[in-house]
């Protein structure tokens, strides 16, 4: 595989970028590099590395809402601090998304700790 070319037609950098894009554009994208690109081991890196990043960030909001629903029925005030919790959380998620987004698209191929680690053995 080379970094130069893709097989989707679009350049490494941008799909590379593509991949952490929010709004379930960048969830689709990467499914479909994964399965699609065979050329661009950047792009496979970042797609794999993104679905890694979606599959936990999926994992915390769940454990996160399910916490959501017993501290309502428990306490009142102790839901608003988990909702507060979960709100910074999705917070921290947008923030690391965004710099991965910028990372890719400088053709950097950022490693996060044992989530980019995984993506590297599955390119």
């Amino acid at each position: 595989m080379t970094n130069g070319q893709s097989s989707m037609g679009v350049q490494p950098n941008l799909g590379g970028l593509l991949c952490y894009a929010p709004c379930c554009i960048g969830l689709v994208f990467s499914i479909v590099a994964a399965i699609v690109e065979k050329q661009s081991r950047f792009i496979r890196f970042h797609a794999f590395q993104s679905l890694l990043v979606h599959a936990a960030g999926l994992v915390i909001f769940v454990a996160l809402g399910m916490g959501y629903m017993v501290a309502a029925m428990v306490a009142g005030p102790l839901a608003l601090l988990v909702w507060g919790v979960e709100m910074l959380v999705a917070l921290g998620f947008l923030a690391l998304t965004v710099f991965l987004m910028v990372k890719a698209h400088a053709n950097e191929e950022y490693k996060l700790p044992t989530l980019g680690e995984q993506a590297n053995k599955w390119v």
